[in-house]
Order: C-alpha cells, then sequence, then structure tokens
C-alpha cells in the first residue's frame, strides 16, 4: 500500500492505470462488502475496513506533520469523513438489499451531482458536450432499470435498496468535493489518510449510536475484510489521484466504466438475470464515459 502511495504521488504517467485500477477496485470491493453484509451491518463492516486501513497506514501517519497543515483542512476532512461513513453505509445496506449488477450502474448519477456541487464549489463548469456524455450515461441506466419489476417508474423509487443506493451516491459526491478540497490545500497521501482516519470515527460512532454488536470474524469473513481493506484502499487512492490531475465530475463520469464490472460480478458471483441488457445498458454509458475522454 505504501509503496502503491508512493509511485501514484511520484509518477504523473500513471493516469490510465489509476483509472482501470479504480474501475476494477470498486467492484470486486462491492462484491466483498455484499458478502460481508450476511453477518455484520453495514457500520460495522465500514469501521473495520477503515480501521484496517488506518493500520497500514501507521508508517505514514508517523512521518506525516500534521501541525504544519492549514486550518481549513480540518474542516474539510471532518465532513468529508461524515459524508464518507454515511455514503458507504449506504451503500453497503444497499447491497445487502438488492443486485449488485442494478446498483453498480446506479452510481452513474453522481456524476451529475458531483457536476452541479461542483459548478458552485469548485468553480468547475463543465462543456455542452460534457453535459450531453453524461445525460447518455444516465440514458444507459434505463436499460439496467427496465431489468427489475417496477421498470423505470416512480414505483421504482420506493423500493428501501434503490432509495439506499441514492442516498449513498449523494453522500459520496459530497464526499468527493470534501476529497478534492483536501487535496487542493495538501496532497493525495494527505487526504488518503484523513479520508481513513475520520471514515473511521464517523463509522465507530455510528455503529456505537445504532448498538450494533461487534463480533470476531470467523475465518471466511476474515479473509473477505482483508480482500476489502485492500481493494476499498486501492479505489480511495486511486481515486484521489485521478481527482488531483481532472475535473471532479468528469473523473466521477470515467469511473462509471465499473457498471459493466459490477455486471459481470453481479452474474459471475451472484447469479444475478438479465445480464445482457443490463450489459446494454452499461455499455451505453460507457460510450458516453469515452465522448467525456475525447472532450
Amino acid at each position: 500500500m505504501v509503496y502503491l502511495i508512493q509511485i501514484l504521488v511520484y509518477n504523473k504517467r500513471m493516469v490510465l492505470i489509476s483509472l482501470i485500477l479504480r474501475i476494477l477496485s470498486n467492484p470486486m470491493a462491492n462484491v466483498f462488502q455484499k458478502k460481508l453484509t450476511q453477518n455484520f451491518t453495514s457500520f460495522v463492516v465500514n469501521s473495520i475496513t477503515y480501521g484496517g486501513l488506518c493500520f497500514l497506514l501507521l508508517p505514514i501517519i508517523l512521518q506525516t506533520n500534521f501541525i504544519s497543515l492549514p486550518i481549513e483542512i480540518w474542516k474539510y476532512a471532518i465532513v468529508g469523513g461524515l459524508f464518507g461513513a454515511l455514503g458507504n453505509a449506504f451503500l453497503v445496506k444497499a447491497l445487502s438489499l438488492g443486485d449488485l449488477s442494478v446498483l453498480g450502474p446506479i452510481n452513474s448519477y453522481k456524476s451529475v451531482v458531483a457536476m452541479i456541487f461542483g459548478i458552485f464549489l469548485l468553480k468547475e463548469i463543465p462543456s455542452l458536450t460534457g453535459i450531453l456524455a453524461i445525460a447518455l450515461i444516465i440514458w444507459g441506466s434505463y436499460f439496467v432499470f427496465d431489468t427489475v419489476e417496477e421498470k423505470f417508474s416512480f414505483k421504482l423509487f420506493k423500493r428501501k435498496d434503490i432509495i439506499y443506493r441514492f442516498l449513498a451516491l449523494f453522500f459520496t459526491a459530497l464526499e468527493a468535493l470534501m476529497i478534492k478540497k483536501v487535496i487542493l490545500f495538501s496532497d493525495i497521501v494527505v487526504s488518503f489518510i484523513f479520508w481513513s482516519f475520520f471514515g473511521f470515527v464517523f463509522s465507530i460512532l455510528f455503529a456505537f449510536l445504532k448498538k450494533d454488536r461487534f463480533k470476531i470474524p470467523d475465518k471466511i469473513s476474515s479473509f473477505q475484510f482483508v480482500g476489502l481493506i485492500l481493494m476499498f484502499g486501492l479505489m480511495q487512492i486511486t481515486t484521489n489521484y485521478l481527482f488531483n490531475n481532472m475535473n471532479v465530475s468528469y473523473a466521477l463520469a470515467l469511473f462509471q466504466l465499473s457498471s459493466i464490472v459490477n455486471v459481470i460480478f453481479g452474474y459471475k458471483f451472484f447469479k444475478e438475470e438479465h445480464f445482457y441488457k443490463k450489459l446494454l445498458g452499461s455499455i451505453i454509458m460507457v460510450i458516453g464515459s469515452v465522448i467525456l475522454i475525447l472532450n
């Protein structure tokens, strides 16, 4: 993990590799999260995940001079940690109730939320082509929603898994903007440390407030937690790196390439149905992402 961080910081040619790693690590983390929710609550899963990352980051934490950081960074880091803890908790809860191949592509709406807030908070003005591409990504999700009983209708948004997933994307989109602010005041490594630490603090706080029960994981769950911690950490450090090198709303749009992997993993690991229709919707989203790349 430490070696990967050093590579990402000093090698400016790693954008493409970082994007590929981000696209693959996010769905893999979702698979582990969905499996772990069979035995643990969402806040417990996130507490252990963030806590494991803090443990892995200890060598870097001990060498970091936090006193020299500007006071503004703490505000954005704390708010970002709150949004991240809530967003990931809602995501894990949604995964425990719904299909990965449906909930994964919903993430395409995050780029729209981030774009709207990015205009006001980061002064990032998207081009007309960028807006049309994001609209194409959303249109592709129509084919994914058409595979569920409620179809693409208002009834769809009454389902708990869909509600939780939209809450997750809302809070994680806001979290993304806070992360970008922290990066602007420091760098991607410091941002990663703050993200892990405050994510752990708020996750464990919410777990205690909800009186969730912590228990020692069995052998299988332990391996799943290790996999989740590694994939979750890889996802976030590559996310930070890409946020540091491109427009936030565009970066989030490119992350929608993960929707194809989510559909494949949903079929592979959980035997979810309507594979080809969901794949078609995901491909349309990818086309929108490619337009953003070429824009």
